[in-house]
């Protein structure tokens, strides 16, 4: 019974050297990882040069794998001595003719890369103007606040302090409590190298009521309450709610903007605080569970390890992060289109826009403030 296998055996001929294909050249037979890595080798080993041939002859099948592979083989041009019947030539031009040949990649030109540089130059200043604008219509609502309270949106900052600040405890605590058990473990497996296991006190205190605590407390702030921001009010724009409120003469600011501002901003140094207690809970547990430092001595040692600085430094940039992920989730919001599409990339880029500032606002207080509580 004849091979089936698809090989190819070199042949010389009167007219010079020739590879002769044998077996079956088809999606069956060459389905096969080791069957396709045999065939790939013979074929390297038989490159398309002018003075080889190529005899089809001896096939026993060729469908349009078998003349794909060939036809790629050959760099997509005929060999000049090719030996096939019909049926089989009649494949290899069809292959040949929907066989589609990548464009040749366009050349690189500065003009186009200046254009591109400026067009995201301006984006970037007309979001820059818009958050000025932001901020400025902020100040003078605050001011119209300031002059009539009663007049104030209360209800609405109430119902925003509550939606973002009490309902996000549970989370925060929960990854408070967690991170606090992982950063006590990984400090306790050094320290007790050099048998400075009461400094453990000092190094939680201070990452984690300083930096990491707010820090945290932000960034989960951002993911949760930033995209909520920026889809509440983006949907408001795509159902046209935000056009009723101008023709009716409400300002956005005024009930919009100014409500979440206050509210996350009076919300964000509890959650941080609350953040702060739960993972210096988590880390009181692990140091107790790993190096044997009891709670009592934890508590007593902690006033003195960290001074009151830190916790003032941490609740001030809690403001400063609680009111900067509001105004950023406003702006998104209100630059949403009305259609879908941009209310989701509005929300992804709030949420990004969000914990980048958070980690920049952080990185600045921690330069401008190194001297404090330290």
């Amino acid at each position: 019974m004849t091979d089936p296998a698809p090989r190819i055996v070199r042949a010389d001929t009167p007219q010079g050297p020739c590879a002769q294909l044998h077996g079956r050249w088809g999606a069956a037979e060459l389905g096969t990882g080791a069957q396709w890595q045999a065939v790939a080798g013979q074929l390297r080993s038989h490159p398309a040069a002018p003075t080889l041939g190529w005899d089809l002859m001896q096939l026993q099948w060729l469908d349009h794998v078998g003349a794909q592979l060939l036809w790629n083989h050959w760099q997509h041009a005929w060999p000049e001595r090719l030996a096939c019947t019909d049926a089989q030539r009649d494949m290899l031009a069809r292959v040949a003719q929907f066989t589609c040949t990548a464009p040749p990649p366009e050349p690189w030109r500065l003009g186009e890369q200046v254009d591109h540089l400026g067009v995201l130059v301006l984006h970037g200043v007309d979001h820059a103007r818009h958050m000025l604008e932001m901020v400025g219509r902020l100040v003078l609502d605050l001011g119209r606040l300031a002059r009539a309270p009663r007049k104030g949106p209360w209800r609405d900052v109430s119902g925003h302090l509550y939606r973002m600040g009490a309902t996000a405890l549970p989370i925060t605590a929960l990854v408070g409590f967690l991170i606090g058990v992982v950063l006590a473990y990984l400090m306790s497996l050094q320290l007790r190298q050099f048998g400075a296991e009461s400094f453990i006190v000092n190094i939680l205190g201070i990452s984690l009521i300083r930096e990491l605590g707010p820090m945290l407390a932000a960034i989960l702030v951002a993911g949760r309450s930033g995209s909520s921001i920026t889809a509440q009010i983006g949907v408001m724009r795509v159902t046209e709610e935000l056009d009723a409120m101008r023709v009716m003469g409400i300002p956005h600011g005024f009930r919009l903007v100014m409500p979440r501002t206050i509210a996350l901003a009076l919300a964000m140094p509890l959650i941080s605080v609350w953040t702060t207690l739960a993972a210096l809970a988590g880390g009181m547990l692990a140091a107790d569970v790993a190096m044997d430092i009891s709670p009592g001595y934890f508590v007593q040692a902690l006033p003195a390890a960290v001074k009151i600085g830190n916790l003032g430094l941490a609740m001030a940039k809690s403001v400063v992060f609680g009111a900067f992920i509001a105004l950023i989730g406003c702006h998104w919001g209100l630059r949403v289109k009305p259609n879908t599409q941009s209310l989701g990339e509005g929300t992804t880029a709030s949420v990004v826009t969000s914990i980048t500032m958070v980690i920049i606002v952080d990185a600045l207080f921690a330069v401008a403030f190194k001297n404090i509580g330290i």
